[in-house]
């Protein structure tokens, strides 16, 4: 029995060895949702946490890996509404030289949560668009077409900031 049968099995040490092999990938997930490291890696701790409560629903062993990635999404969208509860407005200006990451973060941030994870999906995790509509359960011609969508309203966004 391969490693993605024996942890929807029950077998913890199975999807334990499972999430050391996605760790890397979930915690940029975290990160670029997130944008600090505390964060990030309680978002990850928490995806552990939901994976050993839940793996046994998982239905298609193949899919463990996307599984993953669709819990660490939601968890940080959680997050993300519970920070922005607390937070109000300061005008906060990062001091650096090289503010272009930063600003295209924050770009990419100001877009809808939808838009937010194609982009994230597509080239983060560089997922095929194949990949996205099975991932999201929507055909392939809605992927596309969000996606151009999404890089319209981004490139709008990047020219108006003018990066």
């Amino acid at each position: 029995m391969n490693l993605e049968k024996r942890a929807i099995a029950g077998d913890e040490q199975a999807l334990l060895e499972l999430l050391t092999r996605h760790e890397e990938t979930l915690y940029r997930t975290a990160f670029a949702y997130l944008k600090n490291e505390h964060d990030a890696v309680e978002a990850v701790q928490e995806l552990t946490y939901r994976a050993l409560k839940k793996i046994h629903t998982v239905k298609e062993p193949a899919y463990i890996a996307t599984w993953l990635v669709r819990i660490i999404i939601n968890i940080c969208l959680d997050v993300k509404k519970k920070q922005e509860k607390f937070i109000y407005n300061h005008d906060v200006e990062i001091a650096s030289t090289d503010q272009q990451p930063f600003e295209m973060a924050d770009i990419i941030a100001s877009l809808p949560p939808e838009q937010q994870e194609l982009i994230y999906l597509k080239y983060f995790q560089d997922m095929k668009n194949t990949d996205i509509a099975q991932f999201k359960q929507i055909p392939e011609g809605t992927v596309k077409s969000r996606l151009h969508t999404t890089l319209k309203r981004l490139r709008v966004l990047i020219e108006k900031e003018e990066l």
